[in-house]
């Protein structure tokens, strides 16, 4: 989540305190993860008889194989506060499809003045970049398309002169290009004589916007309570609508071959002025205006039915075929594209929870085991996920070309869990379940609903299962040989009490945390692997002994490449020597830790090393590569005063020249060909 959209509101006032730890007591035990006693199954859980993604020996990933040996073969690079970015000695940085990027005819070329129109932003590359995938064409290194997320927009540069600040309705042209900057591209590329391009025209490209149509499946859909009816038609032919993907933040894709964006911080796009129900309050619904105010369009001047006035969710009919007070509930999910069939619908997989998405990824894959997807909810006090499939794992769907229907196959029946961390490397998966018993010793059902309204409000029931409360939980990762899963937590600087996860209080710099899953789904066992922060901090705050080639401070984006090369890239890191950031570590070559310490420490910082230094007030966020890791794809979000070349990345622009900044995707390549990182 770009630091720009976070909302610093605390919804969760559960309270919960599972076993509540000091840090002294937590980090003094030895690591048990790899390895260690196997977690007693608690009662009822047991019972469910579900199998989760065990990481032991005979575990095999049918879709890739991990050289052994991989070393970093870059040394660590400074730091930088500069209109530029920086990378290693031997490579090279390239601009690709900054924001407004013609992706069709219908668009015309960016104009620095920004004054293109709400159409040519439909047809063109949208704002802000974020998570990404690159899917190759063919299988193809240099050929494939790439899908990036845009979280949000800056009014102030999307307009020529910013948003029109009068007080009143907002003009509809500047809402409907604001609508149209949101959402996913995808965006054909082709690699030239050593540079790649955008196939403008490409069959292939597409944008979904904030209004772009699509399906809704899974429980919400699929419940006879109505809870997608609106004013505007909800139903075509079997499907369930809803209108438009908004502040897609981290990504993920499938083992089928789809990209999967992540709906975030959705809850400020809507507003209810009228009295809220708990579901609504606990998500964060705003009660008194909206992040953008489309809302505020005046209806004359719409070109469908509710086009802005559906973001007004206060209910002012009789029932909700006469106001758009369902709106928001098609909103919160994870969002299945098919990149590779420009006729096909996006597809909103509400089995995988409505919340917050940071990021979705999928578990290590056994045949004839559930396929598991990992979720954080992205705020403070906020809860981790994971999604454990119905059907087992068939190698043969992953060769399979009606991609959405193997989607449906696995991503709309299963069962969602919410985590519990508890002391000595234990940790609990609870299912969010009608029969699932909560702290008062009611039931889910009896508290809160049905499944699919058990569903539309995991935080609520998060909260009343005794989930642990983290420090914000964004991206996960798996690694591709041990099939550990990792998790970035930001930061939390509300927090004033820790708890076995969350050690520190007032974590400014955040954490990154790793785990193992049980022999049943229900268990998991997880240690400390990484502790952001600055040089200048004291060890009781700098626990993993971070120094200035590596220093570290909000790990937001988290992913391992096939060879188990973990990369971690940084969001208002607060270090004050560097901008954000992109490192790197194979953690395979890192030994168990000693007691007392987390897995990376004092002993083994080479280990650690920066990568990539964004432009001045950039986050550093998404990364993708080609089959042979020799092109690697970063976004560069929200430069101040970036970028200057259209080309060179690392150019910096003049002292004293302002340019329109433009999100961007930054192609990463080594001058001798080889590949990126080793």
């Amino acid at each position: 989540m770009s630091k720009h959209t976070s909302d610093p509101s605390i919804y969760n006032n559960s309270n919960n305190s599972p076993l509540t730890s000091v840090i002294e007591k937590e980090m003094s035990r030895r690591r048990i993860l790899k390895g260690g006693a196997t977690m007693a199954a608690f009662g009822f859980l047991s019972t469910l008889g579900l199998t989760g993604c065990s990481n032991n020996d005979n575990n095999t990933d049918d879709s890739t194989t991990v050289p052994s040996g991989v070393e970093l073969g870059f040394a660590t690079i400074a730091g930088a506060k500069l209109d530029s970015v920086s990378v290693p000695q031997g490579y090279s940085a390239q601009v690709l499809a900054p924001w407004g990027t013609p992706l069709s005819n219908s668009a015309s070329e960016w104009l620095s003045d920004g004054s293109n129109t709400s159409e040519d932003q439909l047809h063109s590359t949208g704002m802000h970049h974020d998570g990404m995938q690159f899917f190759p064409l063919d299988g193809s290194s240099t050929e494939g398309l790439l899908c990036i997320n845009h979280e949000y927009i800056d009014a102030t540069h999307l307009h020529p002169s910013g948003p029109t600040s009068d007080q009143g309705a907002r003009p509809a042209e500047e809402a409907r290009k604001e609508i149209n900057a949101h959402g996913v591209s995808v965006v054909h590329i082709q690699l030239n004589a050593g540079s790649w391009d955008v196939v403008t025209g490409s069959r292939y490209n597409r944008r979904f916007t904030a209004g772009t149509e699509m399906n809704v499946a899974g429980p919400v859909a699929d419940s006879d309570l109505q809870l997608l009816k609106t004013k505007y038609t909800v139903e075509k032919g079997n499907h369930k609508l809803a209108r438009g993907t908004n502040n897609n933040c981290g990504n993920g894709h499938t083992p089928w071959g789809t990209y999967l964006t992540c709906e975030e911080n959705w809850p400020g796009y809507f507003v209810n002025t009228a009295a809220q129900d708990e579901g609504q309050t606990r998500i964060g619904i705003s009660d008194d205006g909206t992040r953008y105010s489309w809302e505020t369009v005046n209806s004359a001047d719409e070109t469908e039915t509710g086009e802005f006035a559906r973001f007004n969710v206060t209910p002012t009919g009789n029932n909700a075929d006469e106001d758009f007070r369902n709106e928001a509930n098609g909103h919160g999910y994870i969002v299945e594209i098919d990149p590779y069939n420009p006729d096909s619908i996006a597809t909103k997989r509400t089995a995988l929870g409505r919340f917050r998405h940071e990021d979705c990824s999928f578990g290590k894959l056994t045949e004839g085991q559930p396929v598991v997807f990992y979720s954080g909810h992205d705020g403070r006090f906020e809860y981790l996920y994971k999604f454990v499939s119905s059907k087992l794992w068939n190698p043969t769907d992953s060769n399979r070309t009606d991609r959405i229907t193997v989607g449906s196959e696995y991503m709309d029946q299963g069962t969602l869990y919410v985590a519990r961390f508890d002391e000595q490397g234990q940790g609990v998966w609870i299912p969010l379940l009608e029969s699932t018993i909560t702290t008062t010793g009611q039931t889910l059902g009896e508290r809160v609903g049905t499944l699919a309204e058990i569903i539309m409000n995991c935080p609520l029931a998060g909260d009343l299962v005794g989930a642990t409360p983290m420090d914000r939980p964004e991206w996960t990762t798996v690694d591709p040989n041990t099939g550990t899963v990792y998790v970035s937590l930001t930061n939390n600087t509300r927090r004033t009490e820790p708890n076995a996860a969350n050690p520190r209080v007032d974590n400014q710099y955040g954490h990154i945390i790793r785990w193992d899953e049980g022999s049943i789904a229900t268990e998991f066992s997880w240690d400390f692997f990484l502790f952001g922060s600055d040089v200048t901090e004291d060890a009781s705050t700098n626990l993993s002994g971070l120094s200035a080639g590596n220093a570290l401070g909000s790990p937001d984006g988290l992913s391992f490449d096939p060879r188990g090369i973990l990369w971690v890239q940084t969001d208002g890191g607060g270090i004050e020597s560097t901008n954000d950031q992109m490192l790197a570590v194979v953690p395979s070559r890192i030994a168990d830790p000693d007691s007392g310490t987390p897995a990376i420490n004092s002993s083994n910082q080479n280990e650690l090393r920066r990568f990539f230094v964004g432009a001045n007030g950039s986050e550093v966020t998404g990364i993708a590569f080609t089959p042979d890791q020799k092109s690697f794809f970063i976004n560069v979000q929200h430069p101040d005063n970036w970028p200057y070349s259209a080309t060179d990345a690392t150019v910096e622009t003049p002292s004293g020249t302002l340019i329109r900044p433009r999100s961007s995707t930054v192609v990463i390549t080594k001058d001798d060909g080889g590949a990126v990182g080793v």
